[in-house]
């Protein structure tokens, strides 16, 4: 599911090991925003996220993709996602519980400049496309509310159901299992003022086809928001993502690779019934700095979801 970023050539026979290999994490950042914990509408829901992004590979930093280490990669992406989703109306451990299934399709283009093989020998300039079905994620919530303070625990499995080939540039999934788990808090007052927070460590497991393990990932999501009606609001979210180990195995020589990157930028959103309906519509960008051993650019969410209009959280009534 994420972009692919190569730097500069520098390395023949035995190419180093980079972070979240290839560049490329289970968790996608800045996938929560406002409201992460606020309660759901008990019920069916369905939530439909676009996400289109592009970046070029940070100066400095190198990564071995396509079989080879590449330079002058740019990588633009784009991503549908399709989220079923029921709340149960009956609490359990005192909370909401929340299941979902994502599922996605997304097209990826790579280009580089140049390519140097394990061998020694140079690819000249390559582009590469993919269209096709990228990876599942099962996640599952829990959520509780006391007054304007809301909290949810969650996990969520990245199940590797796309085409994963490790010689191709693009890709639409990371070839391997994985959990995220964490927890996020939500202040919603009466005057209009929300904020959130989202944290979370990603365990990868050995991806089959290399060998390959990517470090443990941490991130945070963090979200304000201002309701300047009843029915729209306008804000800020950003992101930091860290990797807090190093990667591990694979048939290349390993070192301390750590990807890292943060991103911020504005948002608007809103909430309208259609009939039994309740709608709600969130769009977003973020400006990505900091990055190493990721690539960098920026990237825009718009979310639309579709739920039972019952039991709205008190700011968004």
């Amino acid at each position: 599911m994420r972009a692919i970023g190569l730097g500069a050539l520098v390395l023949l026979a035995a190419p180093a090991a980079w972070a979240d290999e290839g560049g490329a994490s289970v968790w996608l950042p800045g996938q929560f925003a406002s409201f992460a914990a606020s309660p759901t509408p008990p019920g069916f829901s369905l939530d439909t996220t676009f996400y289109v992004r592009h970046a070029r590979a940070v100066e400095g930093d190198t990564f071995f993709r396509g079989g080879g280490a590449a330079s002058g990669l740019s990588i633009s992406e784009g991503y549908f996602f399709l989220t079923p989703g029921y709340a149960f109306a009956d609490p359990v451990l005192g909370g909401q519980l929340f299941l979902s299934l994502t599922f996605s399709v997304g097209h990826n283009e790579t280009s580089a400049s140049g390519t140097i093989e394990p061998d020694g020998s140079a690819r000249p300039p390559t582009v590469d496309s993919l269209t096709g079905i990228s990876d599942l994620f099962a996640f599952g919530s829990l959520k509780w509310q006391r007054g304007e303070h809301n909290f949810m625990a969650y996990t969520a499995v990245g199940i590797p159901t796309a085409a994963y080939d490790p010689e191709r540039y693009s890709g639409l999934g990371v070839g391997h299992w994985a959990i995220d788990a964490g927890g996020a808090y939500t202040l919603e007052t009466t005057n209009g003022f929300e904020l959130s927070l989202t944290a979370g460590l990603t365990y990868n497991f050995v991806n089959p086809t290399t060998g390959y393990k990517s470090g443990i990932d941490g991130h945070v999501d963090v979200a304000a928001s201002y309701a300047l009606s009843d029915s729209v609001y306008v804000g800020a979210a950003g992101y930091l993502y860290d990797q807090l180990t190093p990667d591990s195995g694979g048939a290349v020589e390993l070192g301390d690779f750590r990807s890292r990157g943060a991103g911020i930028g504005p948002q608007i959103g809103g909430s309208f019934q259609l009939g039994a309906t309740l709608v709600d519509v969130n769009l977003r960008g973020y400006a990505e700095f900091l990055a190493h051993d990721r690539p960098e650019g920026w990237s825009v969410f718009l979310s639309v979801s579709f739920a039972r209009a019952r039991h709205l959280p008190p700011a968004r009534r």
